[in-house]
């Protein structure tokens, strides 16, 4: 007896020992993942015009940001492309996760499969194809081939999340509710869309997000100016990184954090789980 417990502490004290090694590995990724991103967190509070020592802590560089008219000008042009993306593809993606859900044919499970192709196709094949398409049929490349652009690619985001939570909708409410005298436009919007709403903000704030910080895509379908402020950052390091930049890389950087903690934290604003249940539509 005595014996069966020493063995049994001896198991206990291996199995609650740490992994050493890959709390080792797991710090060191989170350390090169991180690292470069704080320096330029850092950097942007640099009291003087260097990029490699850090002197006093200084909102210089932010005041320059906000002086400076073409950063702010595109910085314009993504927040119109981020509301033009984050509408057309709500609108869209609701529409054709209720046809995907209600749709039971062949016909409907070949297109949901088909709607997870751009989740995994490269966004810079995406990109060239986008300006291939437009330069094919002769539109110039403007902030219109933008909102386009974005607009496609975001539709399959807003469908994969709501599609799973409209199929676990209970569909005899809006049977109860076309029995009790509504027309089938009236039960989904009375009924349906209601139900939806927190993983349609949830959607929204997500798309948002996802659409202001894109470079790729806006890299190959911008115009000439003015031009989305990833792209307008690319073009400017190209010549040297300025510590303005560093300054509108924070600013994004808490602005892209912030909608997304909103995206995760919406569902619970309406008593529903949130985290990362949004992406299976929980």
């Amino acid at each position: 007896m005595t014996a069966r417990a020493a063995g049994s502490r001896r198991t206990r004290r291996g199995t609650d020992r740490r992994p050493r090694f890959a709390i080792a590995v797991t710090a060191a990724f989170f350390a090169l993942l991180y690292l470069p991103i704080g320096v330029v967190v850092l950097f942007s509070f640099n009291s003087q015009k260097s990029l490699t020592v850090f002197k006093d802590f200084s909102l210089r560089w932010y005041g320059a940001f906000f002086r400076d008219q073409v950063l702010l000008d595109s910085l314009g042009m993504s927040l119109r492309v981020s509301l033009v993306a984050m509408a057309g593809s709500l609108i869209l993606g609701v529409t054709l996760a209720l046809g995907l859900v209600r749709c039971r044919s062949r016909l409907g499970s070949l297109a949901g499969l088909i709607m997870l192709v751009p989740l995994v196709t490269p966004e810079i094949v995406t990109g060239v194809a986008a300006m291939l398409l437009f330069k094919g049929i002769g539109i110039p490349l403007s902030t219109g081939t933008v909102m386009l652009a974005e607009i496609t690619f975001s539709i399959s985001y807003v469908t994969v999340i709501l599609r799973s939570r409209i199929a676990a909708l209970n569909p005899e409410v809006e049977e109860a509710a076309m029995d009790l005298g509504a027309t089938r436009w009236q039960s989904l919007r009375l009924v349906t869309l209601p139900a939806l709403l927190p993983s349609i903000l949830a959607s929204a704030v997500l798309i948002f997000a996802l659409v202001f910080d894109d470079f790729v895509l806006a890299y190959f379908t911008t115009g000439v100016d003015p031009q989305p402020l990833s792209v307008r950052i690319y073009s400017a390091i190209r010549f040297g990184v300025q510590p303005t930049i560093n300054a509108v890389g924070t600013l994004m950087l808490v602005g892209s954090i912030t909608l997304i903690a909103l995206a995760l934290f919406i569902p619970r604003l309406f008593g529903r789980r949130g985290g990362l249940d949004l992406l299976s539509g929980k």
